[in-house]
């Protein structure tokens, strides 16, 4: 199991980076432990991988552009592909630990165009109302998934026969939260093109986050209106443009602190905060620390 501690994106679409997903066998289980995270979050990201976690400690919010979700210990859930997700951890007092099956559907479903994919999976992965299927304990179908997602983990890498009882253990909690999901699909909903329009936008801000980005620009990133962008980024993130903007020149400053060893005026330059003592001013409220104690702290931390 590998332990993820931070989040990396692809170059061009920008969705979240999964380390050691092999073609031939798209699928990681990672234990992530928010400790290790400043602010103890993860930030918003997307990737056509679907991810089945377990919370193991403490509790997790999940946030989509359709709300938020709270998972307590001993609960889970499925996140569905390219859905646009954050998550924080619930409490600072608690030690917040999760386990996470990410794979991607075609481990499932075998050739496009399968009866698999057709009959079990598309209708999930194509369902915009479906953004996260929770798993909560007491119920008796929900305490057997959650069971399974467990299991899974068991399996070792080196079984005999450890990719197709993998696939047989996954593919049943599939078919599980597949059947607990039927009410929920029988309703139907409409795809919300803004879902589209946002992920345009953080591309843009992600290639061009160490430049000065005026809304108008942003805007035009993804074909709309400077208004409409305001609404965008409020319907789906809950936040403005300028805020999002400034928290991921922050989390990119983060990551350079940790990193390497440029001054603090060279990477508040290099993230597009400006000044250094601007930079100073935002990053302590931002880390609760100053720019050089974070380093202290996070050098070579792998986070």
């Amino acid at each position: 199991m590998r332990n993820i501690r931070r989040i990396e994106f692809h170059t061009g679409s920008k969705e979240e980076l999964l380390p050691d997903f092999a073609g031939d066998f798209p699928y990681i289980a990672s234990d992530v432990d928010l400790n290790n995270y400043i602010g103890r979050f993860v930030p918003w990201h997307w990737h056509r991988a679907v991810e089945l976690f377990y919370m193991e400690s403490g509790s997790i919010e999940y946030s989509t552009p359709g709300g938020k979700m709270l998972f307590p210990a001993g609960s889970g859930g499925l996140v569905n592909s390219n859905v646009l997700h954050m998550t924080r951890a619930a409490s600072k007092a608690e030690h917040n630990r999760s386990f996470l099956h990410i794979f991607d559907p075609s481990l499932l479903a075998g050739e496009p165009g399968s009866r698999i994919e057709k009959k079990y999976i598309l209708p999930i992965m194509t369902a915009p109302q479906i953004e996260i299927i929770p798993v909560y304990p007491g119920d008796v179908k929900q305490d057997t998934i959650l069971k399974l997602i467990l299991e899974a983990f068991q399996i070792s890498e080196q079984d005999f026969g450890y990719e197709m009882e993998l696939r047989q253990i996954l593919s049943r909690i599939w078919l599980m939260l597949f059947e607990l999901s039927q009410p929920v699909l029988e309703k139907g909903g409409e795809y919300n093109k803004s879902n589209d329009k946002i992920k345009l936008m953080l591309v843009y801000i992600h290639e061009h986050y160490s430049e000065k980005i005026s809304v108008s620009e942003l805007a035009a990133a993804a074909y709309l209106s400077e208004r409409e962008c305001f609404r965008v980024f409020h319907d789906c993130l809950h936040m403005t443009p300028t805020e999002y903007m400034k928290s991921y020149r922050l989390q990119m400053a983060c990551q350079m602190l940790a990193r390497g060893q440029e001054p603090v005026t060279v990477i508040s330059q290099a993230c597009g905060l400006g000044s250094s003592s601007y930079f100073g001013k935002v990053f302590r409220e931002y880390a609760n620390c100053t720019p050089l104690e974070y380093r202290a702290r996070w050098q070579d931390s792998d986070i």
